[in-house]
């Protein structure tokens, strides 16, 4: 029978595929081996042409679930030097040596799966109540990753010898742990331990010196778990050391408790994550539709937002004025364990300061949660990198809203379309907000988990160490570097330091380009509508709310729409102050010499004399750049409406706009926009936006209407003046782009607009439409050649 060499890619490490196929092998009595190697899964088979057929079917059809098969290809080998021979049966072979460059995904951490959570609760089994059980098909993988291929001795547990049991496990192919690679027991792998702030020199709790390597019995492990629990009941702040990093615990239903670490964490009023034991505890405080559990019990386990119960006893403090919880489920064995001692929810929020990146390392967590933590639940099993939780919003048709792409999700490989398959190895580093970056080498671009804003030294430390990471794991080394357009942002700065040539990126088209990335079957001439806050513009100013057209085939993009500029009085200050970004609509609806705007001044809560200072730098045009934001066209709209005076965090008066559209009731009118066509001063023209008949006629309504009535109304309006720009352009695809995206109101009225138009909608997918998609559209653009608009 002729020899074949088969080679899988995709993610297609660290979940299970190797024990997989070769219980596949043996059930179709196919000889060979497999292996894992710098670019995925090999298989040398020897067997008839129906058996190998039915074998690559079934290794692309029925892989593990975790597995994400990009392709399956097979030929015919004869002798070969290079390749070890075949046997008489099926085995799995180490990972070859080599130091070529690696195309192979990373695997996602995967959250605990139903067979290793019925052996930690079952009292029989030698793993109960053990912390890091884990199988082929569950546990860390990326977090505990020190190089590809994905073995062992490439990952944190090498330090842990398998005892003759686990060991028995990982060599039969029989067993689920089959070389699952974290395998471990009570006896030979990791153990918890419970660290004491309070002592202020890190004395263990219960006594004992944290340096020194854990106890290696049970019933130390369950002491430490028992007092965590005891501590939350408390109300004190546990951090806890999870998978990708340290969650700041506190008891959920106790305000005080959660005020106290909104108050130590700088903290005032973003929300805060809460995780449940169970679902039937969560079904208690939120609604919690099919879909939701679906994506709540996922491999990936993320943030799931839900719809809060408004009798449910949660404290006010978790997310003041918002409707929706974000929600979890304990993901990792440790998880389990605490949860089910202290049987009721826990918040379970990042273990940093506001700004600063993830802790991962027990001495850091020490260092740099003091003050704010008051125990440390902590473990010896380093993690590699850190990885936060990812946040997905159910969306109302098609898959869910990304927020934040991180465990369970990330690292993932996108394939690039053949046009821009081929060029030199390129490094995309991003924005300067909800940060992530990007390797593009060959016909594909692996795109890292969310770092965050680069507002903090810390942070922009986390910024450059994933890039080495990401270099180091793939074995590639960049040619050129693609970042964003705007010179000031700390990722710009870091390109233009690297001593590499750079290629910068216009900010909405990467945005665009983010979405035809996932969008392959896109035809060549689409229409982006690229909304976000803020994006440097290809004329230096502001921009925010733009129509692009682009041709993939031709290799240009054009600005062909926008909404109607207008100034913010004070720049950047409107960010954090709604009522600026509403005085500046104000002063462009009315003009300089109007007595209503200084009226509506008064009624934003604006004294005379901060009044005459903005109006006057409106007037003169002093410290007021133009922008064209949606992101600010939302927050002046909320303000005006009364419902947010501040943004104490990144689109708070946006959401609250969202959330009073959400409160009102069944009204199909809109507010009323307009769009003209400007003449620019090259000849041009563009179309225009106009968003004053909506302004002029919200603020008429509002003695006859509610504050939600009308915010409704603007979403509607909104939506379908989308469409009508789209139907004067006339492209037949709209891919909807950018943070205001993650409004799912705007979104799902948008794409009801433009598919009653006849429009094809293209949408974000696995990628969040906000700026953690920007190192992606900023590959796609440098190998198309596209990055100006």
């Amino acid at each position: 029978m002729p020899e074949h060499l088969i080679t899988i890619t995709g993610t297609v490490q660290g979940v299970g595929f190797r024990p997989f196929a070769a219980r596949l092998a043996a059930r179709l009595g196919i000889r060979g081996w497999v292996r894992n190697d710098l670019h995925g899964v090999e298989i040398r088979a020897v067997a008839g042409a129906d058996a190998l057929a039915a074998f690559a079917h079934a290794l692309q059809h029925e892989a593990p679930p975790a597995a994400r098969v990009a392709a399956v290809s097979t030929h015919v080998v004869g002798d070969h030097p290079g390749l070890p021979p075949v046997g008489d049966a099926f085995a799995i072979l180490a990972s070859p040596t080599g130091d070529g460059p690696t195309t192979t995904a990373a695997t996602p951490d995967l959250a605990l799966c139903a067979d290793c959570r019925r052996e930690l609760l079952d009292p029989a089994n030698r793993r109960h109540g053990y912390p890091f059980i884990n199988c082929t098909n569950c546990g860390p993988r990326y977090s505990i990753l020190l190089e590809l291929p994905y073995d062992r001795p490439h990952t944190t547990m090498r330090s842990f010898a398998l005892c003759p049991e686990c060991g028995r496990e990982y060599h039969d192919p029989a067993d689920r742990r089959y070389h699952a690679q974290p395998n471990a027991c009570p006896t030979c792998g990791p153990h918890v331990e419970l660290l004491d702030a309070v002592a202020g020199d890190g004395a263990v709790a219960g006594g004992g010196d944290p340096g020194r390597r854990p106890h290696r019995g049970r019933l130390h492990q369950t002491a430490a778990l028992d007092d965590a629990a005891a501590a939350l009941l408390a109300g004190r702040i546990v951090a806890v050391k999870g998978i990708g990093g340290f969650h700041l615990m506190v008891d959920a239903t106790n305000d005080g408790a959660v005020a106290e670490l909104r108050r130590r964490k700088h903290r005032a009023e973003k929300p805060l994550a809460v995780m449940f034991p169970d679902l039937s505890e969560l079904r208690r405080h939120a609604a919690v539709s099919p879909t939701e559990e679906a994506l709540l019990t996922s491999p990936a386990a993320p943030i799931v937002l839900v719809r809060r119960r408004p009798e449910a006893p949660l404290a006010p403090s978790i997310a003041p004025g918002n409707p929706w919880l974000g929600a979890l489920l304990p993901y990792s064995p440790l998880h389990v364990l605490l949860l089910a001692r202290v049987a009721r929810p826990v918040v379970a929020t990042s273990a940093n300061l506001a700004e600063e990146p993830l802790c991962i390392d027990n001495a850091e967590a020490l260092a740099r949660l003091h003050g704010i933590a008051d125990l440390f639940l902590v473990h010896d099993r380093p993690i590699a990198h850190p990885v936060d939780d990812s946040v997905l919003r159910p969306a109302t048709d098609g898959p869910p809203i990304v927020l934040r792409r991180a465990r369970g999700f990330a690292p993932t490989t996108f394939p690039l379309p053949a046009a821009a398959a081929e060029g030199e190895p390129l490094l995309c580093v991003g924005g300067h907000m909800k940060n992530t970056v990007a390797l593009a080498h060959g016909s594909s671009v692996i795109l890292g988990p969310h770092i965050g804003d680069l507002a903090t030294l810390a942070s922009q430390q986390a910024f450059q160490r994933q890039i080495e990471w990401l270099v180091s794991l793939l074995r590639v080394h960049p040619g050129r570097i693609a970042c964003d357009a705007h010179p000031d942002y700390d990722s710009t700065r870091y390109a233009r330091a690297a001593g590499l040539p750079v290629t910068t990126v216009q900010h909405h088209l990467a945005h665009l380009l983010a979405c035809l990335l996932e969008n392959p079957a896109a035809p060549a001439q689409v229409l982006g509508v690229s909304w976000d806050g803020t994006g440097y513009g290809g004329d230096g100013t502001i921009w925010g709310g733009e129509f692009i057209a682009v041709d993939t085939a031709a290799r240009c993009a054009r600005r062909v729409a926008t909404l109607r500029p207008f100034r913010l009085p004070g720049g950047d200050a409107a960010v954090r102050d709604p009522r600026r970004s509403a005085l500046g609509l104000l002063h462009e609806l009315h003009g300089a010499d109007s007595e209503a705007t200084p009226r509506e001044a008064a009624a934003l809560g604006f004294t005379p004399g901060e009044t005459e200072t903005l109006l006057t730098l409106l007037t003169h045009r002093s410290h007021s750049p133009v922008t064209t934001s949606a992101g600010r066209l939302f927050d002046g709209v909320a303000a005006l409406l009364g419902l947010a005076r501040r943004n104490s965090f990144e689109g708070q008066a946006a959401m609250q706009l969202e959330f009073a559209a959400d409160r009102a009731a069944t009204d199909t009118s809109a507010l009323p926009f307009a769009v003209s066509t400007v003449h620019l001063a090259d000849g041009h023209t563009r179309l225009e936006l106009d968003w004053r008949p909506a302004l002029a006629a919200l603020l008429e309504r509002r003695a006859t209407h509610d504050a939600a009535t009308l915010a409704a109304q603007f979403h509607r309006g909104l939506a379908a003046a989308i469409a009508a720009v789209a139907q004067q352009i006339g492209l037949g695809a709209v891919a909807l782009t950018g943070g205001c995206f993650q409004n799912r109101l705007l979104l799902t009225a948008a794409q009801l607009h433009l598919a009653n138009g006849g429009f094809a909608v293209l949408r974000h997918r696995d990628l969040p439409p906000n700026d953690g998609n920007l190192a992606a559209g900023q590959a796609l653009a440098v190998r198309l050649g596209i990055t100006t608009v």
